[in-house]
């Protein structure tokens, strides 16, 4: 959530910043005029309070004076005040709701240095901190080469009968997948793999959260309002909770109305969790094989940092994430977003994208965005720093990564002449010691 002191000293920059931005609902100068209104109506209330505590002073000095006249006007001053201040209270309670209302579908600004876009088209590729392309270039595991024309994830997964689409729509519908056997055991083993990698060469705690939230919580990392209808809830006898579209909302929500040390941050957290999304607005969008699915595995990593460490903690996070890839012998590359194409939430987000031979093109397997206080504003979510003064910390969140679409990743770069799948080297130990993957 942005904040509305800083929009109001600085309105010019932020409808500079927020012109690339889609769909951005108020202009900077509408939310000062809500803010103003919200102000005005507590002027008016707080005039109506002071004058009924002078009212209420001056019946008891008219009552010691005797004079019934006197007193019997002020009461009725009082009494109208009374109702007066009541109506100002359920404004200024409106007032409050509607520019809160305002604020909470916002997006946030981006930093300086994303790139201004229109779409996904204007990203741009980002070659590490040191912006050197060869060294990111030759850094990277290469693309594979094939003797044969290479097959999408889902036609060697099927041909194995190891990927059931057919089943998982008789029993769930369309962007469920049912996987067996070798594809199975891998799925898991990709899990494990991530999970131990973050936790032990990477500084990261290993979470378990639960999967079902309140709304608090999907209001704090952002997908409350805006993206209620991207979420599954399930009802329960005093209200609802929402299935976690990612373990971001969890883990993000650890630090929520609460005060941190500074000494302790940067906190890092990772879990792996399933993860679940209505999909909204994709249809027609990846039907085939296992790209876009309603329910998917993923490790996620989050961060809560000073606003002083977290430029460099966004960096960190992308390596840690492009680990897992580089371990995996996977090429990919990274993408810095556009200001159209970057997340409701984000300041600034690399994509790593996924070289797929089956598709002939890279696909998203990561992002890492660094939301500034935009989420902690929303949670509460603060620290002390070392003069004693109270600020909001920053968030971080980034997939590494996303299990299904390392899964197809692994597939379609490792895939055999005759169907089978070799299993990368990182992975054996948790497939116990399976080097190939066949009928």
């Amino acid at each position: 959530m942005l904040d509305i002191n800083w929009i109001r000293a600085n309105a010019a920059a932020v409808d500079t910043a927020l012109a690339h931005r889609k769909n951005v609902p108020f202009s900077a100068s509408e939310l000062i005029a809500l803010d103003d209104a919200r102000k005005a109506v507590t002027t008016r209330l707080e005039e109506a309070q002071a004058a009924r505590n002078a009212f209420s002073k001056q019946i008891g000095q008219a009552k010691a004076q005797k004079d019934e006249a006197r007193a019997s006007e002020l009461l009725a001053q009082v009494a109208h005040l009374k109702d007066v201040i009541q109506q100002g209270e359920d404004e200024r309670r409106a007032a409050d709701e509607k520019l809160r209302q305002a604020l909470l579908i916002m997006p946030n600004l981006p930093k300086d240095d994303v790139p201004a876009g229109a779409d996904e088209a204007d990203n741009v590729e980002y070659y590490g901190p040191n912006g050197n392309a060869a060294t990111a270039a030759k850094s990277r595991p290469a693309k594979p080469s094939f003797s044969f024309k290479p097959k999408e994830h889902f036609e060697t997964g099927e041909a194995l009968g190891m990927m059931d689409f057919e089943a998982a729509a008789k029993i769930s519908g369309a962007r469920f997948t049912v996987l067996k056997s070798g594809l199975a055991r891998m799925e898991r083993a990709l899990g494990q793999f991530m999970i131990d990698l973050h936790t032990t060469e990477h500084g990261y705690t290993e979470v378990q959260p639960p999967l079902l939230v309140r709304d608090e919580p999907l209001f704090g990392t952002n997908q409350l309002p805006k993206f209620e209808e991207d979420l599954f809830f399930v009802q329960r006898g005093d209200g609802r909770l929402g299935l976690i579209p990612t373990a971001e909302v969890p883990l993000t929500n650890l630090v929520r109305e609460s005060i941190q040390r500074e000494e302790d941050l940067p906190l890092r957290f990772t879990a792996l969790t399933p993860c679940f999304r209505s999909e909204a607005g994709s249809a027609g969008r990846d039907t085939r094989g296992m790209l876009r699915q309603h329910q998917f595995n993923k490790v996620e990593l989050v961060s809560i940092t000073t606003p002083e460490q977290s430029a460099d903690e966004h960096e960190r996070m992308l390596a840690s994430a492009e680990s897992v890839l580089r371990k995996l012998g996977l090429h990919y590359r990274v993408m810095t977003l556009s200001t159209s194409d970057m997340g409701f939430g984000a300041q600034k987000t690399y994509d790593i994208e996924v070289w797929l031979p089956g598709q002939d093109t890279y696909r998203e397997i990561s992002s890492c965005s660094v939301c500034g206080d935009f989420q902690a504003r929303r949670m509460d979510a603060r620290y002390r720093d070392k003069d004693g003064k109270v600020r909001h910390v920053h968030t971080l969140n980034g997939s590494a990564l996303a299990v299904g679409r390392t899964l197809i990743s692994v597939i379609e770069n490792y895939q055999q002449e005759d169907g089978s799948i070799a299993v990368p080297e990182a992975l054996q130990p948790y497939m116990g010691g399976l080097k190939v993957i066949s009928k």
